[in-house]
C-alpha cells in the first residue's frame, strides 16, 4: 500500500510539473523603458490584463532600454511584447536610420498614445529655444534610444550637431536629477505625459520646456512625416507658459513567434478592460479602440488583424 501511495504522490507531482511547464511556455516577456517614464507603468498594466483576463497566458512587464533596445530585443527572441516608437518602428522593418539591416521579426498589435518631445530644462537655465542649447551639457536618452533618435533630428533641423553640444547618454530619470544637480543644462525626453521624471524634477526645482518654432515643426515633419506638432500646456508641469514642440506615436508590437490565437486573445482583453490603462497613468485614457490604426508604421500582426475584423 504504501509504494501504491507513493507511486500516486510521484504521478501527481510530474502531472503539476507538466502543468507548470505548459504554463510558463506562455509567460510572456513585455519590454518596455525606464522606471519613470511612460512605457513602464502601461506596460505593468497590460501584464495585469494578460494575467488576470487571457486564459492561459501569464505575463511581466521589464525595464529596458526603450524603443531601439526593445525592437532588437524582440527580433533575438528575448521578448514577447514591447511597447515602442511608430517612427523607430518604421526604420527597423526598412533597415534605415539607426538599422544598419532590416529588422522585421515582430508586427504591430496596436497604437496607444502621443510620445511627446519634451526638451527640458531648469526654469532660470536661460535656455528659451533649440538655439540656446549649443555649448551645453545636453542629456539626449540611452545611446540608440528613440528618444536619442529625435534628439539628433531635431538638433539637426536646427543646423546644430553633436559636436556643437556636450553630450550625454542618459535615462530619463538620471537626466532629471542631473538638472536638479547642475550636471547637465537640459534633456530630450519622449515619453507620454505627464512624464514621471520631469515630474519629480519640478517638485524640487522649477522647470522650462522648450518651445520649437513652427517653421522648424514643419521642416521636420516634411522631412520625418511621423512627427505632429503638440502643444503642451503650461498646467501640466507649472510651466509659465504653454510650450509647442512634437510628439510621435507609441505602439504595442509582439514577436513574429506569437500566435494568431495568443496575439488575438491578449488583443481582445486590453481592449475589453481599457479602464486598467486609464487608472494606471493618464496616457492610458488615450488608448482607444477607434484609435488602434492610426499611425501605425508596420504590418498588423495576424491576431490583432483578427479582433479588428471581429469589432468592425
Amino acid at each position: 500500500m504504501m509504494k501504491r501511495g507513493l507511486l500516486a504522490v510521484l504521478s501527481l507531482m510530474l502531472v503539476m510539473l507538466a502543468a507548470a511547464c505548459s504554463k510558463g511556455d506562455k509567460d510572456l516577456v513585455i519590454l518596455t523603458g525606464g522606471e519613470q517614464g511612460t512605457y513602464y507603468p502601461l506596460g505593468g498594466a497590460l501584464a495585469q490584463i494578460i494575467n488576470d483576463q487571457a486564459k492561459g497566458m501569464t505575463a511581466t512587464a521589464v525595464t529596458s532600454g526603450a524603443s531601439v533596445v526593445n525592437v532588437n530585443d524582440v527580433n533575438d527572441g528575448k521578448g514577447d511584447l514591447a511597447l515602442i516608437q511608430n517612427d523607430v518602428a518604421y526604420y527597423a522593418v526598412q533597415g534605415t536610420q539607426m538599422f544598419q539591416t532590416k529588422v522585421d521579426g515582430f508586427k504591430g498589435v496596436a497604437m496607444l498614445y502621443p510620445e511627446v518631445v519634451q526638451i527640458v530644462a531648469a526654469a532660470d537655465s536661460g535656455i528659451a529655444s533649440v538655439d540656446d542649447l549649443k555649448g551645453k551639457r545636453i542629456a539626449v536618452g540611452d545611446q540608440g534610444s528613440g528618444a536619442e533618435v529625435n534628439a539628433k533630428q531635431i538638433l539637426d533641423i536646427h543646423g546644430i550637431a553633436y559636436d556643437d553640444i556636450k553630450v550625454e547618454y542618459m535615462a530619463f530619470s538620471d537626466a532629471a536629477g542631473g538638472i536638479q544637480d547642475g550636471n547637465i543644462d537640459a534633456a530630450f525626453i519622449t515619453a507620454g505625459t505627464p512624464t514621471g521624471a520631469i515630474e519629480a524634477l519640478k517638485a524640487n526645482r522649477a522647470v522650462t520646456i522648450v518651445t520649437i518654432s513652427d517653421e522648424k515643426i514643419a521642416e521636420l515633419a516634411d522631412k520625418y512625416p511621423y512627427y505632429t506638432s503638440f502643444n503642451l500646456p503650461k498646467d501640466v508641469y507649472g510651466t509659465e507658459n504653454d510650450a509647442k514642440t512634437v510628439a510621435v506615436g507609441a505602439m504595442l508590437v509582439a514577436s513574429d513567434d506569437m500566435s494568431e490565437d495568443d496575439v488575438y486573445k491578449l488583443t481582445k482583453a486590453m481592449f475589453e478592460h481599457l479602464d486598467v490603462f486609464a487608472a494606471t497613468h493618464q496616457r492610458g485614457k488615450d488608448i482607444t479602440l477607434d484609435t488602434a490604426l492610426d499611425g501605425m508604421s508596420v504590418d498588423i500582426h495576424a491576431g490583432a488583424q483578427k479582433y479588428y475584423d471581429e469589432v468592425k
